[in-house]
This record gives C-alpha cells, sequence and structure tokens, in this order.
C-alpha cells in the first residue's frame, strides 16, 4: 500500500489564529476584571454605608432592657408588692429553625406541659420574633443544672436571671393590688393604640387588675437598651454601648397590714366584704373581699386546673366584693332618707307616727310588714332610725316618692362608680322610673316605692358606694374620691397625694345633719348596734341593716334554716367614729348570715378597737 503525504504546516496561519484566540481570551478577561472592579466600586463605594449597616447589624445588635417594675408598701413602709430574682428559660423566635420540636426536646428535660407548648407557639405567633419569649419561669435549682447542661443542644434558647413580682401577703391584698401576668395579644393591642408598645419591648409582664393595673404606667418604668457585638453564632461577646433602664416608680398605699389583717380575721369563713376610709380625705384604710385568692398563681401562669376551681367555686373568689358586689342596702340607707323626709319638710325632728307592726297602702291589700312584729308605737325620726323601725320609712317613702329619692340619692353617690382608683367597679342600681319602664316595660308602682323606704325593691348598692355616702353623711354634704395611693416615690423623692372634697348634697336647714348624726351615735349607744359596741373606749355612730335575698309570704315567719343558703338574708353595717370629727367610716356586708347587729356590726367593732389601740389614726 502506498503512504500518503503529511500536508506541509502553515506557520502564519496558526500564528495568527493564535494570536486572534489570545486576543479574545485577554478581552474577556479584561471584561470579567472591569466586571469586578465595577462591582467593587458599587460595593465599596457608592453603596459603602448601606452594606457597612448591614454588616454592623450580623455583628452589632440592640437589645431592649426591661426596667425593675415599681414596688408597693402599706403607709406603714410594709411591702406589699416585691421583686425577686428567679431563673427563666427563654426562646428567640428567628434563631431556632424548629420551635414546636425544641419544646418538645425542652419539655423531656424540665416540666412543659402540652398546653403550655401550645400556649407558647401561640404567643410566638403573636410577638415579634426577635423578641425573647419566656418558656418557664420561677425554674428550680436542678432544672437550671439541667439546662445548663444541655444548652449547647438549643441554639436561640438562653437561661436568664430576671426579677420575678411576688406577693409576700398571699390573698389578704388580692382584690386592692390586683397582678400582672404575661402580656396577650389583648395587652399589646392596647399598647399599640396607646402608642406604648415600644415601651414593652423587653417586657413579658402588665397589670392586669388592681392597682396593678390602674398604675402600670407609673409602676413599669421605661425601656433602657444595649449595644452588643455577637459572634456568628449570636453569642454576645460584649457590650459596645448602655442606655439603662429606668425604673419605675414605688407606690406608697394608704391601707394598714394591721387593720387588713383584722378584717381578714373578722370575715374568717364568712363571705363578704369591709372596707375602712379617712373621710376627710376619702384615703383608703381597709380594702377586704372574703374569701380571695393567691395572686402568686397569676404571675408565671395559671393551670386550667387551678382557674377552673376559682372560677366555678360557690364562694365566688374572683369577684371584688367591695367594689363588685351588689347588695340591697337595707336599713343602712336609713339616715339618709331621714335628712331627705327632713329635708323636703314632710317630717321634723318631732314629727310622730304610730307604728302598729306594719304599713297598709289605702285600698291595697298587702300589708308590709316591720321586722319587730308588734311595733313601737309613736316613733320620730331618732327612734326610727336608732330602733331601725320599718313602718316609719315605708311611710316616709312614700311622702317622698321614687322622683325625690331617686334624684337625692344619686346625690349620695348611689347608682354611680366612686372613681376609686382600681378599675373593676360596678355602678350597682338606683332605681327610677325610667329605668324600671326601660328595663322591664312597666310603669313604677307605689308599691315599689314602699320597699325602697328601708332599702330592697331594685336598690342595689356596693360596700364602697356605703361607705362613701356615710362620708358625706358625717362631712355634711361634702364628698371624697375613695383612693388607695398615698403616693408616689423615686430616688428617696416623696409625691404625695393631693386629696380632693367637694360639695355633694346641699340641704336647707344645716341643723338637720346633726340630727341624723345623733340617731346614729344613738343608735350604738342605746339602739340596735349597743350590744356590738358595749364597753368600747371610743365614742362612734352607726347603723345596722338585714337585706333580704328573697320575699317571704306575707303570714310566714323567716326561717334562716329552711332556706338555702344562699337565699338568707345579708347583715350589713356602715359606721364612723369616733362621734365628733370622725377619722373612720367602716362599710360591712357579710352574706347570707342574718341580721347586721349580730354579725356585721361586730366585725365593724373589731376593726375600730384596732384602729385606735394600734394609732392608725395618727
Amino acid at each position: 500500500m502506498r503512504r500518503q503525504r503529511e500536508a506541509i504546516q502553515d506557520h502564519a496561519a496558526e500564528a495568527q489564529l493564535f494570536k486572534r484566540r489570545a486576543a479574545v481570551a485577554f478581552s474577556f478577561v479584561v471584561l470579567l476584571f472591569s466586571i469586578i472592579l465595577i462591582n467593587q466600586y458599587h460595593l465599596q463605594v457608592r453603596s459603602y454605608h448601606e452594606y457597612q449597616t448591614r454588616s454592623e447589624g450580623n455583628r452589632i445588635k440592640v437589645v431592649p432592657v426591661a426596667p425593675n417594675r415599681g414596688l408597693i408598701y402599706d403607709r406603714n413602709g410594709i411591702l406589699l408588692a416585691e421583686n425577686t430574682p428567679v431563673h427563666s428559660i427563654e426562646i428567640i423566635p428567628e434563631q431556632v429553625a424548629d420551635i414546636e420540636q425544641t419544646l418538645a426536646d425542652l419539655a423531656e428535660l424540665i416540666d412543659i406541659s402540652p398546653e403550655q407548648q401550645q400556649s407558647l407557639l401561640s404567643e410566638v405567633r403573636q410577638q415579634r420574633r426577635f423578641n425573647s419569649i419566656a418558656v418557664k419561669e420561677r425554674l428550680t435549682e436542678q432544672e437550671v443544672a439541667i439546662l445548663a447542661v444541655n444548652q449547647h443542644r438549643f441554639p436561640g434558647v438562653t437561661l436568664e436571671a430576671r426579677l420575678s413580682r411576688t406577693y409576700p401577703f398571699g390573698d389578704l391584698f388580692t382584690h386592692a393590688l390586683g397582678y400582672i401576668g404575661r402580656i396577650n395579644a389583648n395587652d399589646l393591642q392596647r399598647l399599640r393604640e396607646q402608642e406604648r408598645a415600644a415601651n414593652y419591648a423587653a417586657s413579658h409582664h402588665i397589670g392586669k387588675i388592681g392597682l396593678e393595673r390602674y398604675y402600670e404606667q407609673t409602676l413599669h418604668g421605661t425601656v433602657g437598651y444595649q449595644e452588643v457585638e455577637v459572634n456568628n453564632r449570636g453569642r454576645v461577646i460584649r457590650t459596645l454601648r448602655s442606655d439603662p433602664a429606668i425604673s419605675g416608680k414605688d407606690i406608697i398605699l394608704s391601707l394598714d397590714v394591721g387593720l387588713q389583717l383584722t378584717a381578714q380575721q373578722s370575715l374568717e369563713g364568712l363571705r363578704g366584704a369591709v372596707v375602712a376610709m379617712d373621710p376627710r380625705t376619702g384615703a383608703i384604710l381597709a380594702f377586704y373581699s372574703n374569701p380571695g385568692y393567691d395572686p402568686n398563681l397569676f404571675v408565671h401562669g395559671i393551670s386550667s386546673t387551678n382557674y377552673n376551681a376559682l372560677l366555678n367555686s360557690f364562694d365566688r373568689p374572683l369577684i371584688n366584693r367591695v367594689t363588685q358586689g351588689v347588695y340591697p342596702p337595707a336599713s343602712t340607707i336609713k339616715p339618709h332618707m331621714g335628712l331627705i323626709g327632713l329635708d323636703q319638710g314632710h317630717i321634723t325632728p318631732t314629727t310622730r307616727m304610730w307604728d302598729p307592726g306594719y304599713y297598709q297602702l289605702p285600698n291595697y291589700s298587702r300589708r308590709f310588714r316591720n321586722w319587730q312584729r308588734y311595733g313601737l308605737g309613736w316613733v320620730n325620726i331618732y327612734n326610727a332610725i336608732t330602733q331601725s323601725n320599718d313602718t316609719y320609712f315605708y311611710d316616709l317613702a312614700v311622702k317622698l316618692g321614687i322622683d325625690t329619692i331617686s334624684d337625692s340619692m344619686k346625690q349620695f353617690g348611689f347608682g354611680q362608680r366612686t372613681g376609686i382608683d382600681i378599675h373593676e367597679e360596678s355602678a350597682a342600681n338606683m332605681p327610677s322610673r325610667g329605668w324600671k319602664q326601660a328595663r322591664y316595660n312597666q310603669p313604677w308602682y307605689t308599691g315599689d316605692t314602699v320597699s325602697l323606704g328601708i332599702g330592697q325593691s331594685y336598690w342595689t348598692t356596693t360596700p364602697l358606694q356605703l361607705a362613701t355616702s356615710t362620708a358625706i353623711l358625717v362631712n355634711r354634704g361634702e364628698s371624697v374620691v375613695p383612693t388607695m395611693l398615698q403616693g408616689t416615690r423615686f430616688d428617696a423623692q416623696f409625691e404625695a397625694v393631693t386629696y380632693q372634697r367637694q360639695p355633694a348634697v346641699t340641704i336647707k336647714d344645716p341643723q338637720h345633719w346633726q340630727v341624723i348624726l345623733d340617731a346614729m351615735e344613738q343608735t350604738v349607744s342605746e339602739g340596735t348596734a349597743n350590744r356590738p359596741f358595749r364597753g368600747a373606749n371610743y365614742t362612734s355612730g352607726g347603723k345596722t341593716g338585714t337585706a333580704q335575698i328573697v320575699s317571704i309570704a306575707q303570714d310566714a315567719k323567716y326561717d334562716a334554716d329552711a332556706l338555702l343558703e344562699q337565699h338568707r338574708d345579708n347583715a350589713m353595717y356602715i359606721g364612723y367614729a369616733p362621734a365628733v370629727d370622725p377619722t373612720i367610716v367602716v362599710a360591712v356586708v357579710v352574706e347570707n348570715t342574718g341580721g347586721g347587729s349580730s354579725t356585721a356590726a361586730p366585725v365593724a367593732r373589731q376593726l375600730f378597737d384596732y384602729y385606735f389601740s394600734a394609732g392608725v389614726n395618727q
């Protein structure tokens, strides 16, 4: 086979091809470097500030710092609400890949119930993801040790030492102080509407009820911030700058621990309420509703079992009976009725009427019974109040009429909120023609008016309203706004509350005030409240009351043993001491225990005894 000759190579052509390829490659390289340079120019020159901020954001974090909540003291400097150090485990949602799984894993180490896990997941959805959320607070030493050993397994989960709200007296001040609890969606919404949400960036709790809620802005303080440097795992390396939080102000109350303890002991085993007030200023000295509950249960989240037990209890411990308990005022309003009758000219201090033991309207078959079955005979304003005669006030109520009674009693504060410094308050009910028509679509009958004369019918009041109306009597027409706040303190600077008194009830003859006050003093010295106050080393005035809960047939006799407990009469008492220039008024309601002289007045006696023996009035 003949061998084929190889072609002669064209070196010049190859050289040209190489040069062209080299030029294209060089141009491509130059283009790439140009793009890189342009990009570097854009990044490092034109966008320098933007990317510097991003870079600093990765390296530097601004961490909000929660302020210390203000403390609460009684009038003598005894601590009622304090902050105690506790350990908590917290989670930052944006640093956790799978929050649900993380909570489940944590639950294997410490006790976190499925219910709590679901609540936390709900809270995560409502909060901003960079805010830390408390998974569990008040950790035990054993739980702290377990979590410290295993913390490396949980990025975004930290152990924190914080101050936690504690109420050292437990249920003694629950209905006055209230409690704080975890911030929920409703709280957040309210804070945003008030443009205060930013101040709670590091806070997990807020006042829920009572004074804790009413004075939330005073107690909470102002959030602070720390600028910290972190590594690529988010761990703080050092603090660059700090803007410290400003603690909330301490608040000092007019409440007295000793007087409060006396109220608690006097109502032991009973359902009821006691409120004591300085009539000169409106300062609340005792504010107790029984039974109560431990507010510490609510601070870190109460279990559904414990909450349902409180909610479904026959004794209704969640109700603040001082301001939310509504009761017929019964005979405690007879001094007020007597004053109106004197002022309207329907009676005089010497006017007498015959009491046969009942009252009967003309052409009306029903007899309105007197609690004194056979009557008192001739009765005037003095012994009508002193002996709590019903017949006298049945007749007086009819003479006054519903319109005068309703309008006049509203001047004493009945049917209106008192303005005390907690939000949980009922206005109760001062009935009128218009009210009954709107409520029941019925006209007002004279028979309705008769029952109003002894504080029954549709009339309801709160113990606090009874106390403030009594203050108007002893102040001879001037009213005070009840308050538990005596002042605030910050950095040793004390700012006292300014108390206000203003005219509320004006009468034609000022001498009529003394007529009523003399009758109330005689009630204690020789009337229905004589036995409970016998031997007291101070003078006082008062009025007993027995509020009927269910109607008794006209010819039937009241038999407590035949009635269900909740249908038995309530015991009532209003009082003041000393008799001249009083410095304390008291209102007592004891549910379903019968007569005011046998149950409620002895409670008031115990408070007065302590008040004067311990020098609370000084």
